[in-house]
Protein backbone atom coordinates (compact mmCIF):
# COMPACT_ATOMS: atom_id res chain seq x y z
CA UNK A 1 0.00 0.00 0.00
CA UNK A 2 1.52 3.22 -0.79
CA UNK A 3 0.86 6.27 1.50
CA UNK A 4 0.46 10.09 -0.22
CA UNK A 5 2.98 12.20 1.38
CA UNK A 6 1.67 15.70 2.53
CA UNK A 7 3.65 18.49 3.34
CA UNK A 8 2.67 19.13 7.03
CA UNK A 9 4.15 22.18 9.11
CA UNK A 10 4.20 22.73 13.17
CA UNK A 11 2.88 25.15 15.15
CA UNK A 12 5.09 27.26 17.71
CA UNK A 13 4.62 24.37 20.43
CA UNK A 14 5.43 21.79 17.71
CA UNK A 15 1.96 20.52 17.29
CA UNK A 16 0.99 19.63 13.30
CA UNK A 17 -1.11 21.77 11.83
CA UNK A 18 -1.73 20.03 8.87
CA UNK A 19 -3.90 17.25 7.78
CA UNK A 20 -1.21 14.72 7.37
CA UNK A 21 -1.61 11.35 8.20
CA UNK A 22 1.06 10.81 10.55
CA UNK A 23 2.76 13.10 13.20
CA UNK A 24 6.37 13.60 12.11
CA UNK A 25 8.92 12.51 14.50
CA UNK A 26 10.81 14.52 16.93
CA UNK A 27 7.81 17.37 17.06
CA UNK A 28 7.67 17.56 20.77
CA UNK A 29 6.46 20.30 22.54
CA UNK A 30 8.55 24.14 23.19
CA UNK A 31 8.57 26.16 26.52
CA UNK A 32 5.01 27.27 27.33
CA UNK A 33 5.60 30.92 26.80
CA UNK A 34 5.74 30.05 22.32
CA UNK A 35 2.43 30.10 23.02
CA UNK A 36 -0.21 32.22 24.97
CA UNK A 37 -2.47 30.82 27.22
CA UNK A 38 -5.52 32.19 25.14
CA UNK A 39 -4.19 30.56 22.10
CA UNK A 40 -3.40 27.37 23.63
CA UNK A 41 -7.42 27.20 25.94
CA UNK A 42 -8.17 28.00 22.02
CA UNK A 43 -6.51 24.95 20.03
CA UNK A 44 -7.50 22.83 22.60
CA UNK A 45 -11.02 23.87 22.15
CA UNK A 46 -10.66 23.09 18.51
CA UNK A 47 -8.99 19.50 19.33
CA UNK A 48 -11.83 18.74 21.80
CA UNK A 49 -14.46 19.69 19.35
CA UNK A 50 -13.35 18.05 16.54
CA UNK A 51 -12.80 14.78 18.30
CA UNK A 52 -16.37 14.99 19.41
CA UNK A 53 -17.66 15.91 15.81
CA UNK A 54 -15.92 11.91 15.14
CA UNK A 55 -15.49 10.33 11.53
CA UNK A 56 -11.85 10.02 12.08
CA UNK A 57 -9.57 7.04 12.36
CA UNK A 58 -7.94 5.47 15.09
CA UNK A 59 -4.60 7.32 14.50
CA UNK A 60 -6.29 10.35 13.56
CA UNK A 61 -8.14 10.35 16.74
CA UNK A 62 -5.10 8.97 18.78
CA UNK A 63 -3.12 12.06 17.05
CA UNK A 64 -5.45 14.56 17.95
CA UNK A 65 -5.69 13.29 21.21
CA UNK A 66 -1.62 13.34 21.88
CA UNK A 67 -2.05 16.76 20.74
CA UNK A 68 -4.89 17.55 23.20
CA UNK A 69 -2.83 16.28 26.05
CA UNK A 70 0.65 18.66 25.08
CA UNK A 71 -2.10 21.60 24.87
CA UNK A 72 -3.39 20.87 28.45
CA UNK A 73 -0.07 20.69 29.61
CA UNK A 74 0.49 24.19 28.10
CA UNK A 75 -2.46 25.36 29.78
CA UNK A 76 -1.66 23.67 32.97
CA UNK A 77 1.67 25.60 32.56
CA UNK A 78 0.26 28.82 32.44
CA UNK A 79 -1.95 28.32 35.07
CA UNK A 80 0.36 27.14 37.70
CA UNK A 81 2.82 30.06 36.56
CA UNK A 82 -0.31 32.53 37.41
CA UNK A 83 -1.34 30.92 41.07
CA UNK A 84 2.52 30.92 41.90
CA UNK A 85 2.59 34.72 40.63
CA UNK A 86 -1.05 35.45 42.84
CA UNK A 87 0.62 33.53 46.01
CA UNK A 88 3.74 36.08 45.56
CA UNK A 89 1.62 39.12 45.10
CA UNK A 90 -0.47 38.22 48.03
CA UNK A 91 2.53 37.41 50.40
CA UNK A 92 3.74 40.87 49.56
CA UNK A 93 1.04 42.00 50.56
CA UNK A 94 0.66 40.42 53.47
CA UNK A 95 4.31 41.24 54.77
CA UNK A 96 3.87 44.51 54.06
CA UNK A 97 0.59 46.36 56.57
CA UNK A 98 1.33 49.94 54.29
CA UNK A 99 0.65 48.73 50.88
CA UNK A 100 -2.15 46.32 52.15
CA UNK A 101 -3.76 49.87 53.75
CA UNK A 102 -3.16 51.46 50.34
CA UNK A 103 -4.90 48.57 48.49
CA UNK A 104 -8.18 49.22 50.65
CA UNK A 105 -8.40 52.32 49.02
CA UNK A 106 -8.89 51.27 45.58
CA UNK A 107 -12.19 51.88 43.15
CA UNK A 108 -13.62 48.42 43.16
Amino acid sequence: MRRQLMTVTTDRVGIVTGSADTVPKGTDRTPRETLTYEQARDKLAAVVKRLEAGGLTLEQSLELWERGERLATVCGEWLDGARARLAAAMATRDADPAQAEAGDTAPF
